[in-house]
């Protein structure tokens, strides 16, 4: 006898960092998410299937941008250098310790072996194990139904703010061509880039004409995507994400609601299908998703736990826990591995105590009916920002299938191919940020972004619509290549993000002016028949994704195209 079932999703992404500085933004970020994340999360999947003989059953988003940087072997290499960084930082506090003029430096020495260790294995299991090729590694686990593999935008473009349908269905084409060149096959899932979402709507055209812009679902059927993530007030109504403080890539975030909407009698025990296409939506589980993610009240926060924030001065390393969330970080108290493997055991009884009495109670509550609790996070949560959080999904995952078999642990397809939806939902304009709608991405703060984003958007569109066929000057097919990729990469929402939150102001404006000034050099080469080779072979060694791209994506579509002057009058801003 089941209870229900248990999809848990998790989300991968980071900026494309390629060549684009090392420190404190660019590639030390992608190499930080890896050691702490993306390697010790194949460990896991793998060892509780080789050694245990249990399939993870994760669902598993790598976005496009993500699985061509952990392609790619200038990365490769420049993670090995970083672990070898790390490895002689840590050696030479394994030198400065015991120190009689150093409180607690006993302790000390331990915690810089205990790094010594962790590091050398990461690399081994890198080097060795992976064979610097982390992808074939969750193509492996894929193959093996430990895993399922999602896509997303290209470069985690946001969706409902992009001007033309020909853009937006470049995203996902090139994006979900990505996945499949990458592993194996196409995805059948895709996470929304900010699990940003808007309805199809009508506009006036420049002719004076009535015109129907699609829905998002529309595009991601074009593209054989079945299935896609939202938050649980977007399906339940009621408050948006509320005024919470939670972890997530680029740290502590303060959500203000919208004001609150009226309940839909929907819940997100059940996947639901859109009206506009054969795509089902699922939502996060609210109760089992904050019981992760938030920073106050969630596990991450508790006091035994590693704390992010506070470095060695010297070597850079980890030494202190969080000890309390009003502790100053000159007073926090030194980590204990071994107590916080105890925490991590506590949590994870507690949260699969949790998810069964969740399940066991809507099932009574719906007259034996059997519900879903889908959980959504960031992967870089677990690792990067709480380290013991790798550990803590092996531990839940182990428990549940010995001692709990009466849930269901599936990948997101297992379960729509087991539970089709039965009833279709309209869901609003939403995303995953502040307030629960597009605030974060356009704002006073990156408004000058989008007529930016929507006259590169036109000009690749007016550009390739004269080259229908592949020219055989290959130097103008290489051109008219590379402008995609630049498109692609200034339409990232990170760098809006970035600006918005304050992590990264300076360094995001960059980027995007740089992909811009790229794009619009390219384009004028082509346009004046003058392609400059050296110039060429520049910006195609720093911006190296998408090597398969095929131009002839941005080939206009008639349906659905949007005058730039009215784009960013989206049903939000009018």
């Amino acid at each position: 006898m089941t209870v229900g079932s248990f999809v848990f999703m998790l989300h991968s992404h980071l900026p494309y960092y390629r060549k684009a500085g090392m420190w404190p933004f660019g590639e030390e970020n992608l190499y930080e998410c890896m050691s702490e994340t993306y390697v010790p999360l194949l460990n896991a999947i793998s060892e509780l299937y080789e050694e245990e003989g249990i399939k993870a059953k994760l669902t598993v988003g790598i976005t496009p941008i993500l699985a061509e940087q952990l392609n790619d072997e200038h990365l490769q290499n420049g993670f090995v250098e970083y672990l070898d960084s790390k490895i002689k930082a840590v050696s030479e506090d394994l030198e400065r310790y015991p120190n009689p003029n150093v409180e607690h430096s006993q302790h000390l020495k331990y915690l810089a072996k205990y790094y010594f260790d962790w590091y050398n294995h990461i690399r081994d299991s890198f080097v060795n194990k992976y064979n610097k090729d982390l992808i074939s590694a969750f193509k492996k686990y894929q193959d093996l139904g430990c895993i399922e593999i999602t896509t997303s935008g290209a470069t985690h473009g946001f969706s409902p703010l992009l001007a033309t349908d020909s853009n937006l269905n470049a995203q996902f084409k090139v994006g979900q061509d990505t996945t499949k060149r990458l592993f194996g096959k196409k995805a059948k899932g895709c996470w929304l880039p900010e699990c940003a979402y808007r309805q199809g709507y009508e506009y006036t055209g420049k002719d004076g004409q009535k015109k129907w812009r699609p829905a998002i679902e529309v595009t991601l059927q074009n593209n054989d995507i079945e299935y896609f993530f939202t938050e649980s007030h977007v399906i339940e109504g009621g408050n948006s994400v509320g005024e919470r403080r939670v972890v997530g890539i680029y740290g502590n975030i303060e959500y203000i609601p919208l004001p609150k909407r009226e309940a839909t009698g929907y819940d997100t025990y059940s996947a639901y299908w859109l009206p506009d296409a054969q795509v089902a939506v699922m939502g996060r589980n609210d109760r089992a998703g904050f019981q992760v993610w938030s920073a106050a009240d969630g596990y991450p926060g508790d006091g035994c736990y590693r704390e992010f924030h506070k470095k060695d001065d010297k070597s850079g390393m980890n030494y202190w826990r969080i000890t309390s969330s009003k502790t100053d970080l000159g007073n926090k108290m030194l980590y204990d591995p071994v107590l916080a493997m105890n925490q991590v055991n506590s949590n994870s009884d507690h949260y699969t105590t949790l998810l069964y009495h969740l399940l066991n109670d809507y099932k009574k509550s719906h007259n034996g009916k059997e519900g879903l609790i889908m959980v959504s996070f960031d992967t870089e949560l677990y690792g990067h920002w709480w380290f013991e959080g790798v550990e803590f999904i092996k531990q839940v995952i182990r428990k549940m299938n010995n001692y709990i078999p009466e849930i269901e642990r599936c990948t997101a397809s297992e379960y729509l191919e087991k539970h089709p939806p039965v009833d279709t939902i309209q869901i609003p304009e939403s995303s995953w940020g502040q307030g629960g709608h597009f605030y974060v991405w356009m704002n006073h703060l990156t408004e000058w972004m989008w007529p930016i984003i929507h006259a590169c958007e036109k000009r690749i569109i007016d550009v390739v619509s004269k080259y229908e066929k592949i020219p055989e000057d290959k130097l103008l097919h290489r051109a008219l290549n590379q402008l995609a990729r630049e498109n692609l990469l200034l339409q990232s929402s990170d760098w809006p993000f970035l600006i918005t939150t304050w992590q990264a102001k300076d360094y995001a404006t960059e980027r995007f002016q740089e992909h811009v000034a790229r794009f619009e050099k390219i384009a004028d080469m082509i346009e004046s028949g003058n392609i400059n080779d050296e110039e060429l072979k520049k910006i195609e060694s720093i911006d190296n994704c998408f090597p398969v791209i095929d131009y002839r994506v941005y080939l206009p579509i008639e349906e659905g195209v949007i005058p730039q002057q009215e784009a960013k009058l989206a049903p939000l801003y009018q």
